[in-house]
């Protein structure tokens, strides 16, 4: 069985994720002919290859046309109505949806609210629906078949966002991640976004320790921001070193063995 494992030493956002998956093999024109059938517009998807400290990945660019979208907020059902009409494979949809659904609550939970009443900022924008529909899709168009995440590095202090200057980890993100192995090192900024921290809590079978598995390429995604550390977010793929049960015992038995991987 084909696996990924994130490994998330400087953390994770949406456009971090589909670098990765690009700098381990993921063809753009393979992304853009998926993302094509959202029937969205005034946008480009670029690639830009970038060193952070010494390491070399891809850079995901979203281009978004702001004259078009600078006022456009979505609700939940204006965005499951984008990802349901549109002609990705039924399981792509499936789990994009359950993404945004899962960000969702979380907003709803921070902001005391119902979900209907939720405005996405961050995660409503154009480049948003790219970054988690374009995950699901690149992940697709590789052959993994199951994901596994290392434990979350959040960064620390504050960041500026819509609602103005929040703690690290965001309120959003600081709900996604509950039951989740989380960590800080004390480098400054916020290293998982909500986007990030949705799509991998969502997608992921389980996080800890790296699984036993032969690796056959690996992918390095950047980030925008330049902390202490490489703003990298590295995934390994691979086959499983036995069956998909097999893998997972093991998986269990170095989390309880190195103590890493219970919640916090």
């Amino acid at each position: 069985m084909k696996i990924a494992y994130f490994d998330c030493f400087a953390g994770a956002s949406g456009d971090m994720i589909l670098g990765s998956l690009m700098d381990a093999g993921l063809e753009i024109e393979r992304l853009k002919a998926e993302l094509a059938k959202l029937h969205l517009t005034h946008y480009d998807l670029q690639m830009k290859k970038v060193v952070k400290k010494g390491i070399g990945g891809c850079q995901a660019l979203v281009v978004v046309d702001e004259d078009h979208h600078h006022q456009h907020h979505r609700h939940l059902a204006d965005i499951k109505n984008i990802i349901a009409q549109s002609d990705l494979e039924d399981s792509i949809r499936q789990r994009s949806i359950a993404i945004f659904a899962r960000l969702a609550e979380a907003e709803a939970k921070v902001h005391r609210t119902g979900i209907e009443q939720i405005h996405f900022h961050e995660v409503g924008a154009m480049d948003a629906i790219i970054d988690v529909v374009g995950a699901v899709a690149g992940i697709a168009a590789l052959g993994i078949q199951k994901i596994f995440c290392s434990p979350l590095h959040l960064g620390s202090g504050t960041v500026e966002c819509a609602h103005g200057t929040l703690p690290v980890p965001a309120p959003t993100t600081a709900e996604l991640v509950k039951g989740k192995p989380v960590y800080s090192t004390g480098v400054l900024g916020e290293l998982l976004t909500p986007t990030g921290a949705a799509i991998l809590t969502t997608l992921a079978s389980d996080f800890g320790p790296m699984p036993a598995m032969s690796v056959e390429k690996i992918g390095y995604g950047a980030g925008t921001s330049d902390p202490a550390i490489p703003n990298l977010l590295r995934v390994m793929i691979g086959q499983t070193a036995g069956d998909v049960k097999e893998v997972e015992m093991a998986h269990e038995d170095c989390k309880r063995s190195s103590g890493k991987g219970g919640s916090s």
